[in-house]
């Protein structure tokens, strides 16, 4: 319970400081939840958008701009490309496509919404996520999963990028 506090403490902390231009913590915040009724996995992934917009550029195009107004369309394809080599998930032993819904932005965060459908039940779950991991060495993807009715949460970073949780039923 107090890793969950101060991890709740902590990502707090973190998206506080978000109105800096500039900030010194490289870290993302991804949550997953099995919504059984809907047969799906939703996940919101949440980015600052000022390291959004520099890893697009320097895997897409330099002159790329994140605006609520006026973006370039092809903004929606690059996240979605960039989101599909960066965050791979297993469902039951086998690797499932994860479709891109939409993003919004919200003061200095990009919401990304991802989803897989047609998942009827979830007995064991891996996520990797690399996220940033390439260009921040300093680079923190916390990753916070509701799947049959369990919370947990993981820390990954360079060299730890992949959380695991199995659903044993006894």
């Amino acid at each position: 319970m107090k890793l969950i506090i101060t991890l709740a403490l902590s990502i707090t902390t973190i998206f506080s400081v978000a109105d800096a231009k500039l900030h010194e913590y490289y870290v993302s915040v991804t949550k997953v939840e099995y919504v059984k009724k809907e047969q799906s996995v939703q996940i919101i992934s949440q980015i600052f958008i000022d390291d959004l917009e520099n890893v697009l550029r320097q895997r897409y195009d330099t002159s790329l701009t994140l605006a609520l107004q006026n973006e370039d369309p092809k903004i929606n394809d690059y996240i979605k490309r960039y989101l599909n080599t960066k965050i791979k998930i297993t469902i039951n032993g086998e690797a499932v496509p994860i479709e891109f819904i939409g993003k919004e932005y919200e003061n200095d965060i990009a919401y990304c919404y991802l989803e897989i459908s047609n998942i009827d039940q979830i007995s064991s779950f891996s996520i990797e996520n690399k996220v940033l991991l390439d260009i921040y060495k300093d680079q923190e993807n916390i990753v916070r999963t509701y799947i049959n009715q369990k919370h947990k949460s993981f820390i990954l970073r360079n060299g730890s990028e992949k959380g695991v949780l199995n659903f044993n039923k006894k």
